[in-house]
């Protein structure tokens, strides 16, 4: 079950070449410059506004310099002060977003307050403001283009570490008395410097567009001539008067303009790659389209036909699911039952598709309704899942995008698949949080404003927004008290019998399933070594480890009867 050729990751791919080519040149322009230039910019070589010749490739400046070499020695200038105050600006930026969404608190507040004031002022004014403040110079520039675009690298990274903080790895070592000292670097930095790339880069393409502004108005090191520099004293010394404007101003435009585009391009693929739901984004239209073709009644809703998975690596091959067959009906739920390490998950996630990447489907099939999941595009893949197969995660809380409302995060599963107004889609949010037992009035607050119980409950609205034929539930009950398991596993039974839905529970826990289940499989070692209905595997296992896991199970006896 290989999956499709990953188009948005060869267009980024793509990106990111053109990028580097056309910023690898002019690094190594600049690097070479005094190979590379003819003359020295400071040098009286020619006449004053000498028009392009065999001598001077783009003429001469008002004053009898050779502006081709002017422009190779800008780009050293143009190049220094974007990377560095991009490099100061993605430092800063980082610094605040980690403080802010790790501590939280008063600490949040007061820097994302600052951050937010930084933002509401304009660059451009503020940019020149400080800099007739500080004086012209490299050092100014550096400064003042650092001071005014950390904000926005600040606001971006803080989101991340929001989300990143409410992980089960960081709850457990803040559990264990880890502090923000050893937490942040050790951990936090690490998760969210993939997304610093991106920010730097981007920040770099900013940096060098503000420099070209600064030194356009003149606040920049009047003996270090950069792309802006050449652009301010063309228009100082009326070169749009005469004809030099052509060769003056043209060249170092767009050597600007190119810089900023090979910037953008290498920033847009980092990002893509950084952040994969920016990549293969399906339009509501084409999940419709897919997800509106007629299913197969007549096949069961769930069917996993021999179905084998290995984790590979260099030194060994591991069978994590080895011929695994199990059929799922409609109005049906099954146990899949066993111990931690006996395959469970992975059948649930090859089920829809999302295996990991260390995995290999290297046997069998998978089909939903009658359609083999190997079989289908990226674009039917995705337009399935969610739609006609949805997915109850383990860890509701960790499920939830901490940043965004439960009705924002609804309405966005329910539009994924359906072109439907927004308020149509908020509607059927309302709906689905009446149908799991939850107040619609408080879809409008956030995941850490509900217990375990009302987040698993929120998740599970969020499987069935599209009412899906099948559902897979992988440890539904994990982390909850047994009061709460108890009523999340009777809301389950009771939306399967209602909906009739194809329900697979996954679970480790023997006592979860047999309260519902009416069939039970269990699992060992990455094989099924019984299946049958929940009644006779319980009465009467017939399979030695069956045996174990029944009689594992705690039961309530009376004294008399336990002699």
């Amino acid at each position: 079950m290989s999956g499709p050729v990953d188009v948005g990751n060869n267009s980024s791919r793509r990106f990111a070449i053109v990028g580097l080519a056309i910023l690898g040149v002019l690094a190594l322009v600049a690097a070479m410059a005094p190979l590379l230039a003819p003359y020295d910019p400071s040098d009286r070589v020619g006449r004053p506004f000498a028009s392009p010749s065999a001598e001077h490739l783009l003429g001469t400046n008002d004053v009898g310099h050779d502006l081709l070499s002017e422009l190779i020695y800008g780009s050293r200038i143009s190049l220094l002060v974007g990377i560095v105050a991009a490099l100061a600006a993605t430092i800063i930026g980082a610094a605040v977003g980690l403080l802010a969404g790790y501590l939280r608190g008063w600490v949040d507040t007061a820097l994302m307050r600052f951050v937010d004031v930084v933002l509401a002022l304009p660059v451009l004014p503020l940019t020149i403001v400080i800099g007739v403040f500080a004086g012209p110079g490299l050092i100014t520039q550096i400064l003042v283009i650092s001071a005014v675009i950390w904000a926005g690298v600040a606001r971006e990274l803080r989101a991340q570490v929001l989300s990143l903080r409410e992980h089960d790895h960081i709850q457990a070592l803040r559990a264990m008395g880890a502090g923000a000292s050893h937490v942040l670097p050790r951990h936090v930095l690490p998760a969210v410097a993939p997304l610093l790339v991106p920010q730097f880069v981007l920040a770099t393409k900013a940096a060098i567009l503000l420099e070209a502004s600064l030194s356009f108005l003149g606040l920049g090191d009047a003996t270090a001539k950069s792309w802006g520099a050449m652009l301010s004293i063309a228009h100082a010394r009326s070169a749009f008067l005469t004809d030099a404007w052509l060769w003056w101003v043209i060249p170092p435009g767009l050597a600007i303009a190119i810089t900023v585009m090979a910037f953008a391009l290498l920033g847009y693929a980092f990002e893509e790659r950084a952040r994969p739901s920016l990549r293969d984004r399906v339009p509501p239209r084409s999940a419709v389209a897919v997800a509106a073709e007629p299913p197969n009644l007549d096949a069961p809703p769930l069917a996993i036909d021999k179905l084998t998975v290995e984790y590979r690596s260099d030194r060994s091959v591991v069978t994590a699911v080895d011929e695994v067959s199990l059929t799922v009906g409609p109005g049906e739920l099954v146990g899949l039952v066993g111990a931690s390490g006996s395959g469970k998950s992975t059948v649930a996630a090859a089920a829809i598709g999302l295996v990991p990447p260390a995995a290999t489907l290297s046997g069998g099939a998978v089909s939903v309704q009658g359609r083999d999941l190997a079989t289908l595009s990226g674009d039917e893949l995705r337009a399935l899942r969610g739609d006609r197969i949805a997915l109850v995660p383990q860890e509701a809380m960790s499920a939830l995008n901490p940043v965004r409302t439960v009705r924002a995060q609804l309405v966005e599963a329910i539009r994924a698949h359906r072109a439907v107004p927004r308020a149509a889609a908020r509607a059927r949010a309302d709906e689905l949080f009446e149908l799991v037992g939850l107040d619609p009035q408080r879809a409008g607050k956030y995941p850490h404003q509900f217990s375990g119980g009302m987040c698993q409950r929120v998740v599970i609205a969020m499987a069935l927004a599209n009412d899906p034929a099948v559902v897979i539930a992988d440890e539904p009950t994990s982390g909850l008290d047994p009061l709460i398991e108890v009523e999340v596993l009777e809301l389950l039974n009771e939306l399967r019998r209602r909906l009739h839905l194809a329900l697979l529970v996954v679970s480790h826990d023997l006592n979860v399933v047999e309260r519902i289940a009416d069939r039970i499989a269990v699992m060992q070692d990455g094989r099924i070594v019984e299946v049958g209905p929940a009644a006779r595997v319980l009465a009467e296992p017939a399979h030695p480890y069956t045996r174990g896991l029944v009689n594992a199970v705690p039961r309530l006896t009376t004294a008399e009867a336990s002699r």
